[in-house]
């Protein structure tokens, strides 16, 4: 069991290594980079021919903000997105290393824990090899997200493509910072094992954390995606009123 565990808690605390792909990011911000000047020359025709239109004015100055202020996330993503994993990292690891080392192991405390350690020593294996394919999973997804980092703004700042780059964003989002919330869960499950109530049925509250740990996991993606889906027709809403509102 310990080389899972060990593999565990690496894929756990371990920033995703994307310094490899750092030559393949640069050829997406070159081809990405193609596009500036249309925003820019769109920006101003939109402002030209607006004329005393307050709403279209308005519109214009927002998209060229936009436009200013994507291109600067853009160019500086492989930094802000290394960064980010960096601080996920940081904070897993900071809640990891308030719990027990001895909580993942089968250890002969009392004889009703030996004897549930046999019963249920296969399921809790199980469940670690679960666990680990989602990290590992994870892992791959986050090393790759760099690259789709810099798509998911800039389709994030292009009203007709907004929903893809949300949803790029939130995934990305959501796996960086998923192990974080699995710390939490690791440590709250190695501080019930303290509690007389539940000493004698140890290895049930590893089992019942990982298992968690994993629903966690599937939840919040369904959650995510299901979100970035059906959120644009609200925003869009909002802008309308908006402008209204600027109009009156």
């Amino acid at each position: 069991i310990k080389p899972l565990l060990d593999l565990t808690r690496i894929l756990l605390e371990t920033a995703p290594y994307i310094d490899l792909f750092e030559g393949v990011w640069a050829i997406i911000i070159y081809c990405i980079s193609m596009f500036y000047g249309l925003l820019f020359i769109y920006s101003g025709f939109q402002f030209m021919f607006s004329g005393h239109n307050v709403i279209k004015r308005e519109m214009a100055k927002e998209w060229l903000k936009n436009t200013v202020f994507m291109i600067t996330i853009v160019q500086a993503s492989f930094y802000l997105y290394g960064l980010i994993v960096e601080l996920g990292s940081v904070m897993s690891a900071s809640i990891l290393s308030m719990v027990d080392p001895q909580f993942f192991m089968i250890t002969a405390d009392n004889l009703i824990n030996i004897g549930l350690e046999f019963l249920f020593v296969g399921g809790y294996v199980g469940v670690l090899f679960i666990t680990i394919l989602f990290l590992v999973m994870r892992y791959l997804v986050v090393c790759f997200g760099v690259l789709f980092a810099p798509i998911g703004v800039f389709c994030y700042f292009i009203p007709p493509l907004k929903s893809y780059g949300k949803l790029i964003l939130n995934i990305l989002g959501l796996f960086i910072f998923v192990t974080f919330l699995d710390a939490i869960i690791i440590l709250a499950c190695s501080m019930l094992i303290n509690i007389p109530l539940f000493e004698n049925i140890k290895i049930l509250v590893m089992i019942c954390c990982f298992i968690i740990i994993d629903l966690l996991f599937l939840i919040l993606t369904k959650h995510i995606i299901s979100k970035s889906s059906f959120s644009d027709s609200g925003e869009k809403v909002a802008q309308a009123v908006k402008y209204i509102a600027m109009f009156m």
